[in-house]
């Protein structure tokens, strides 16, 4: 075996820096998949048929094609059929921000299942109008049921991230590549960034543990 980590030891702080893209990105694309995923769970659980008719076929067509292909589609196709010119950053957090919002609709529409129908019954009964009630009343006690499987996709996000180096997002992995091109061998600077995503994922898994906790005791 011909491995040699000590001459990437001059590029390991050329790789953190990508620490910081790549939690820009998956920030803003949990933010945009967090909005339009609540949004399209309360299409679903709506009384508007064609409202959870496009939610479902929504989720339909994200969940149902490869993560690659809409990334693809958005940073090349774009340009193509309406002339802007995308940056690989905006096309990233695009694809990533709606794929995520299809799983997410599901989680929050599960979430809002869970809850007790005797809720309903006694905003209901109380007078409260529907918006009200799914803004006070259901959606906190749902954030709370859905909390675990929330933070879990936003650990996906950032696993998957890495695919965006495909069209040259400077993330941790696309730095990792770009030091292995430069010196022609791929398995230390790969397994660098591979150590800097497993951390990045156990200080998350921690901290999701942490906010468990804290809204468990304020229960």
């Amino acid at each position: 075996m011909n491995l040699d980590f000590t001459q990437f030891v001059p590029n390991i702080p050329y790789i953190l820096q990508g620490i910081l893209v790549t939690l820009k990105f998956v920030s803003v694309s949990a933010i945009v998949g967090f909005v339009l995923g609540t949004i399209l769970a309360l299409f679903k659980i709506g009384r508007v048929k064609i409202l959870s008719w496009i939610a479902d076929a929504y989720t339909s067509v994200f969940r149902g094609t490869p993560l690659i292909l809409q990334l693809l589609l958005f940073y090349h196709a774009t340009p193509q059929l309406t002339g802007y010119d995308i940056s690989a950053f905006e096309a990233g957090v695009l694809s990533f921000g709606l794929n995520s919002a299809a799983y997410i609709s599901e989680i929050i529409r599960a979430g809002i299942r869970a809850v007790d129908t005797g809720q309903n019954e006694a905003a209901a009964a109380l007078g409260i109008p529907y918006r009200p009630m799914m803004k006070d009343i259901i959606l906190p006690q749902a954030m709370k049921n859905i909390l675990p499987a929330l933070m879990n996709e936003f650990i996906t996000l950032t696993k998957e991230s890495a695919i965006v180096s495909v069209i040259g997002v400077f993330d941790i992995m696309r730095r990792s590549q770009i030091v292995a091109a430069e010196k022609f061998k791929y398995f230390e600077p790969l397994l660098i960034a591979g150590v800097i995503y497993y951390l990045l994922v156990m200080i998350l898994t921690l901290a999701g543990k942490m906010v468990e906790r804290r809204m468990s005791r304020s229960d």
